[in-house]
């Protein structure tokens, strides 16, 4: 369950393809490289423990970096390319990151070096990866002079990512070092070959930025396990199609806007595609209205595979196509801890009913310098139970039902409201490209439904389209969920993992904005 193990079996394996030029960096290059970076990492007085951090969009140089950094014992914070300056130095700051390496295109690298030594003092080593940045050495021009042999105080690092930070400043989910050697067996890989039969044949496509956590944690399973991970430098539908029927992928992890995407390519183009080779298609990260799946699955068979889970590793479901089928909506049975399901004074409610998720026995997470926002996660009766703040309710199967985040209920008229059961619906009407369905402000109900769309035709905005989504909604739902009004947006502010800021769209009407057309 590591690189170095397949180095030495087949060194000229693919460990990583980038699908739209073809570059590969085999086994044996990577275990290389890897090597190089440890010993430059020991050369900056990096030692095991520390972190550093890497701020790049996808490209092999990833991998290279995360393996070279996992031997030295290191944890490795990946942060997005979308960031500001600002943002990112809070990130830098927070980690106490040691060394960066970034892109020379990301727009925000001029203004964090320009103000560096003010805005994060304690990070004293930036390069940049494939391209030249004033003053700033390249990766492997700095590794370059190091031996490719391992160092002599190896162990096992891991990385450490920032929640998305949909809710407030992202925080730091820091999980601890074993300390064991840096082959060691990993519980991820162990999982990902259980579920999904990861092995030596795999060819994993890795369609969203690298930087995102599952997308980091499944492309290192798959190296852990030998397979190959085929990455795309940016995600288009075509792209990836292309990129399954070339490389003969068998295996994918996506989003459900990805799957809206893919979906959305007519059927006279869409369906030429060879995917014969699929045999796993596996998504999580935000919810997937239930068309949406189940046109998936009409589309692909029965292949489809969902977990639910997060970044802090405190617990997971999962689930089957076949077992969807059954029971259209779940994201599962639990398979790594026990889930309960608790009212808001931390007491486990009957089946059927909705309350706080909580999972007990997964990792013991905490957020990095953040005791308070650890605390919140934690059951004031069980404290060994822990939750990412969502709401739903397990059947008498025990399959779990998400209905929503906790803080996106809307409570109107004294009644809880959750905006995800109008959003799935929305979600799958032809006018609709996005959509987000938030509470307002209301003087007489307090909150008031209302739904910010993006629609696929902006000429299309407007009080016509504004009612036929009401009635659309209607007629598929409880009127009291339903929206009552609806406004029109170009674009919805989104993480590449699909998950929406509403907290960005709450604000703006919190904030006493009452136009018509956003």
């Amino acid at each position: 369950m590591h690189p170095r193990l397949h180095a030495a079996a087949d060194p000229a394996k693919a460990a990583a393809i980038l699908a739209e030029t073809g570059e590969t960096l085999t086994y044996g290059a990577l275990e290389a490289i890897g090597n190089r970076g440890a010993h430059y990492f020991r050369s900056l007085g990096i030692g095991a423990g520390d972190t550093i951090a890497i701020w790049l969009p996808n490209t092999l140089r990833y991998f290279e970096i995360y393996w070279a950094a996992q031997r030295a014992g290191l944890y490795i914070t990946p942060i997005s390319t979308k960031l500001t300056a600002e943002e990112t130095a809070y990130i830098l700051n927070d980690c106490e990151a040691r060394l960066l390496v970034a892109d020379a295109g990301i727009g925000a690298l001029d203004a964090l070096l320009a103000s560096q030594p003010a805005l994060c003092p304690k990070l004293a080593t930036i390069l940049t990866a494939d391209r030249d940045a004033a003053g700033l050495v390249q990766w492997h021009d700095a590794i370059a002079p190091f031996p490719d042999k391992p160092i002599v105080d190896e162990s096992a690092g891991f990385h450490m990512v920032y929640s998305s930070g949909t809710t407030g400043r992202p925080k730091g989910i820091r999980l601890p070092l074993t300390g064991g050697p840096a082959t060691e067996p990993h519980m991820l890989a162990d999982r990902q070959k259980g579920r999904y039969g990861t092995g030596t044949h795999s060819v994993f496509l890795s369609p969203a930025p690298i930087y995102h956590t599952a997308p980091l944690a499944f492309s290192t399973a798959v190296q852990r396990l030998g397979g190959t991970v085929v990455m795309l430098g940016k995600f288009t539908p075509e792209a990836a199609l292309d990129a399954i029927q070339t490389y003969r992928v068998t295996a994918t992890q996506m989003v459900p806007t990805m799957f809206l995407r893919l979906l959305r390519v007519p059927d006279a183009q869409r369906l030429t595609y060879d995917l014969s080779s699929l045999t796993h298609v596996v998504h999580a990260a935000a919810p997937c209205p239930v068309d949406v799946k189940q046109a998936m699955i009409d589309w692909l068979g029965p292949i489809i595979y969902e977990y639910y889970g997060g970044s802090e590793g405190n617990g997971s479901t999962f689930i089957t196509s076949e077992e969807w089928l059954r029971k259209k909506g779940s994201v599962g049975q639990a398979d790594w801890g026990t889930i309960h399901i608790c009212d808001e004074d931390g007491k486990e409610v009957p089946a059927g009913q909705q309350g706080t998720v909580y999972f007990e026995g997964g990792w013991d997470f905490h957020y990095l310098n953040d005791a308070q926002k650890t605390a919140d996660a934690r059951n004031p009766l069980h404290p060994t139970w822990s939750t990412l703040g969502d709401v739903g309710y397990l059947d008498s199967d025990g399959y779990l039902f998400l209905t929503d985040r906790k803080s996106f209920m809307i409570i109107s008229g004294g009644v809880n409201i959750y905006p995800q059961e109008a959003e799935n619906i929305l979600s799958f009407h032809p006018k609709v490209a996005d959509v987000a369905v938030i509470g307002v402000p209301d003087a007489e109900m307090g909150e008031a439904v209302k739904a910010v769309v993006q629609p696929r035709d902006w000429d299309e905005a407007g009080d016509a389209l504004a009612q036929e989504l009401i009635a659309y909604c209607r007629s598929q739902l409880s009127a009291i969920k339903c929206p009552r009004s609806v406004d029109f947006a170009r674009e919805l502010p989104r993480h590449e993992t699909g998950k929406l800021y509403k907290r960005e769209i709450r604000d703006r009407y919190w904030q006493a904005s009452d136009k018509r057309i956003a």
